[in-house]
């Protein structure tokens, strides 16, 4: 006989249903990374987190720049976006959350262009503060291939975002270890007025947590390396300001791309826990 009871239960009304509502003092401005991977399939890499944060009752806006450009252009598309939506709507300032490459931008942005002063704060996820090993490997293919490659993604980014000029090939050399650490670092540093905060990802080799099959290869190579990694940065690279939690979430998962039960789960807590983040913090 079928238990009456548990079934009359999965019928009982929550009386919130709805996310928990959370609250910060400055809106979330949120900056995404290299590649143009999520832009095919959605309305740009970050829209999920963005609707994420969204439906937490919090402010937020994702929107969309050159995918394949270097940092410094990459920088100054932020900044003129970051100007307008403080203008548009009223805003003095912003929390900047950013993916990846995003972080490298703001980074930039920050320490060499005027925008300081309509950013609260940084919070960098899965950003390769110290380079990525995975950008090397690539590079360290046969020039014709690096070529070839290159002239595609210019070519599929200059028409996705037609404002800026790709330069893929460019972009990627300035996310080498050797170029993050000895040049990029050194020649942006800092603003003891900004709130830099840090998370981490890892999955697959050196962890308890799967990871796709598609990624295994470049997992296992960044691992070699650099140790622990999301298949695109390590847990050590992403390490910057205050640096606070490792997450289990691929760099992909990180996005709301290739999903699965166990990561949407993680991912829902991980956005949640951002916001609540900048609210314990004052910001």
């Amino acid at each position: 006989m079928p238990d009456r009871s548990a079934l009359l239960k999965r019928l009982e009304l929550q009386e919130y249903p709805q996310p928990e509502l959370l609250k910060i003092k400055y809106p979330v401005f949120l900056c995404h990374g290299y590649g143009a991977i999520g832009s095919v399939i959605k309305s740009g890499p970050l829209h999920e987190p963005c609707m994420e944060i969204r439906g937490h009752g919090i402010v937020a806006i994702a929107p969309n720049i050159v995918p394949y450009a270097r940092i410094e252009t990459r920088a100054e598309n932020w900044v003129q976006l970051i100007k307008t939506f403080c203008k548009d709507y009223g805003y003095e300032k912003v929390n900047i959350i950013a993916h990846s490459m995003g972080g490298l931008d703001m980074r930039c942005a920050l320490s060499t262009m005027d925008v300081a002063d309509k950013v609260e704060s940084l919070t960098t996820i899965a950003t390769p503060h110290h380079g990525s090993s995975l950008a090397d490997l690539i590079l360290k293919a046969p020039e014709l291939v690096t070529e070839k490659l290159s002239e595609m993604f210019d070519w599929f980014g200059d028409n996705m975002y037609p404002k800026t000029k790709s330069d893929a090939l460019g972009s990627l050399e300035q996310l080498t270890c050797s170029y993050v650490k000895e040049i990029f670092n050194p020649g942006h540093p800092d603003l003891d007025e900004i709130s830099y905060y840090s998370y981490s990802a890892a999955v697959g080799k050196g962890t308890k947590y799967s990871i796709n099959p598609v990624l295994k290869f470049q997992n296992n190579q960044i691992f070699e390396k650099e140790g622990p990694n999301d298949a695109f940065v390590s847990i050590e690279s992403a390490k910057w300001g205050a640096h606070l939690d490792t997450v289990p979430l691929s760099h992909l998962s990180q996005m709301h791309l290739q999903m699965n039960k166990e990561s949407q789960k993680v991912y829902k807590k991980f956005w949640a826990d951002v916001v609540k983040m900048l609210d314990e913090n004052g910001h």
